[in-house]
């Protein structure tokens, strides 16, 4: 019925024993649906050889965990929590309108109730989504409709942000996904619920494309290929299309690539083919491999197991692993995409006793090399965030080269222009040999064209004939003499606000000296 990627038996005892003994290994408790689910999963039984064979996670101490946190309640089927090498990002609840936390890392234990937060959405914040080329600046999307782009100071939050640097306003309905583009600075995509997708320059804060015809139901997923040239997308009505946003057509399209009425995912993966979760007509959950050049028949389809919860995946390209995590699963299922059947190669299982929330995952630049970490993720429990380490383990201390290729760094390949005009460009690699030490992020400015003055070109030529040059002059000579009243107006402002800082600290320290 599925073609040639099916490889379904219903045996799998043995495989059922070994997967047992190695979640007692790790030290953690699987649930009774993990274990009955390898039964329905014979095409994991397969022992190949594999660097990542010996993977396993490890949840950190209580102690560094970050406690005490209400974590958001909205019936939403995104992460709700984004992490760089910076900050973790923690979507909560809030009263009267939307609100997530900002922690700088090491902030860890508990977080008191009145630690501030960003706050300047006025219904809840249903999606959240660091900017790649700027560990301080993050979107998110809200009910409210609306998309917000907020620069988070260097040290972190001192004071409740409610002023965004931009408010992108376009949607009619909620907006529940938030992407930036993956090598162009400055270029933000947004999904709403009224089934349009907007990419937006948020340097000038101006919608440039505007997908709105493309889709008959709503959007689950957005996914940018590894240069930022096509998305693929996963919607209410069970096709995944690969669309081409600037010329506005859909490349590649699948209808019911998945059977069942429950949400999908699709994401692309470095080579170009796309990979999806889904639900069959039985409710098994169900995972399957693409070629958009030819999406008649999967590359691979599997199914799992018969779970609820909708499966998030998480992408290493320079491992190829897919970490699969379960919405109300209490497990982290990855997995080794190759090139040789059955192409998606089950690695092993996280398990623990809580169910999760919701997911961040930090990026390759944010982890430890000396450690052999491989992927670090951020759950989210009812009132806690737990980040997890997953390992390989070798004996050497040596920088370990095979497991860290030159992975994307933070400089935009493009500008959001030559995006826009139509170059493509991969993303600029750096090397991990001496770690990542975050360098210092220049202000997101975001200047916004007049409308009023934006004339069609062949009128503004004309003008410029007809305007006498003494005028023009003139009016430049005001314009710039203006724009230095203005500049020293802020710098002096400016100026205030750091001395403000600087006696804010001292009075501080005097106060802790006190109560000491």
């Amino acid at each position: 019925m599925y073609g040639p990627g099916r490889q379904l038996e219903r045996s799998g005892n043995c495989w059922a024993e070994e997967h047992e003994c190695s979640i007692a290994c790790q030290g953690s408790v699987a649930s009774a649906q993990a274990h009955r689910s390898p039964l329905h999963m014979p095409w994991m039984r397969v022992v190949r050889q594999s660097k990542f064979r010996h993977v396993f996670g490890q949840a950190v101490k209580n102690d560094q965990c970050y406690d005490d946190i209400r974590v958001s309640r909205v019936t939403w089927d995104s992460s709700f929590c984004a992490v760089n090498p910076r900050f973790v990002a923690i979507i909560i609840e809030a009263s009267g309108g939307g609100a997530f936390l900002v922690l700088p890392l090491h902030k860890t234990g508990r977080i008191d109730k009145s630690y501030p937060t960003v706050c300047g959405h006025t219904g809840p914040v249903l999606d959240i989504d660091w900017c790649p080329h700027n560990d301080q600046v993050i979107a998110s999307g809200s009910e409210d409709c609306t998309v917000m782009v907020w620069q988070i100071p260097e040290n972190g939050l001192t004071l409740s942000l409610t002023e965004p640097v931009v408010v992108l306003e376009g949607h009619s309905k909620r907006v529940g996904i938030v992407a930036w583009h993956p090598t162009a600075r400055n270029v933000l995509l947004s999904a709403g619920c009224d089934n349009a997708i907007i990419i937006w320059n948020v340097g000038t804060g101006e919608a440039l494309i505007n997908l709105d015809d493309m889709h008959s139901d709503m959007i689950y997923n957005v996914s940018w290929n590894r240069n930022g040239s096509l998305i693929c997308t996963a919607s209410k009505d069970k096709k995944v299309r690969v669309i081409d946003p600037r010329k506005q057509e859909i490349v590649a399209e699948k209808e019911k690539a998945h059977e069942g009425a429950r949400p999908m995912r699709a994401i692309f993966l470095a080579d170009g083919n796309v990979f999806t979760t889904g639900f069959s007509r039985m409710s098994e959950r169900q995972l399957a491999l693409w070629n958009p050049k030819n999406m008649q028949e999967p590359i691979a389809l599997h199914e799992m197991d018969t779970s609820n919860g909708v499966l998030l995946p998480f992408y290493d390209p320079d491992t190829s692993i897919i970490y699969l995590c379960g919405k109300g699963d209490s497990s982290i299922r990855y997995f080794e995409i190759t090139d040789e059947s059955p192409y998606v190669h089950y690695l092993n299982t996280f398990s623990s006793k809580e169910p999760q929330r919701g997911m961040g995952y930090m990026p390759k630049r944010g982890l430890d090399v000396n450690k052999c970490e491989i992927a670090r993720f951020f759950k989210l429990h009812e009132r806690k965030c737990e980040p997890i380490i997953m390992t390989v383990p070798r004996k050497s201390d040596l920088f370990q080269d095979d497991l860290y290729p030159d992975t994307a760094g933070p400089e935009a390949a493009l500008e959001a222009e030559e995006w826009f005009e139509g170059k493509n460009a991969d993303p600029i690699l750096i090397s991990l040999k001496h770690g990542y030490i975050p360098g210092k992020n220049r202000d997101l400015k975001v200047v916004k064209k007049n409308i009023l003055d934006s004339k069609p070109t062949a009128n503004k030529k004309c003008d410029l004939i007809n305007v006498p040059k003494k005028t023009t002059d003139v009016a430049s000579v005001q314009n710039e003499a203006k724009l230095d009243e203005i500049l020293k107006e802020i710098k002096s402002i400016k100026d205030t606000i750091c001395n403000q800082d600087e006696r804010i600290s001292k009075l501080e320290q005097q106060m802790a000296k006190i109560a000491a």
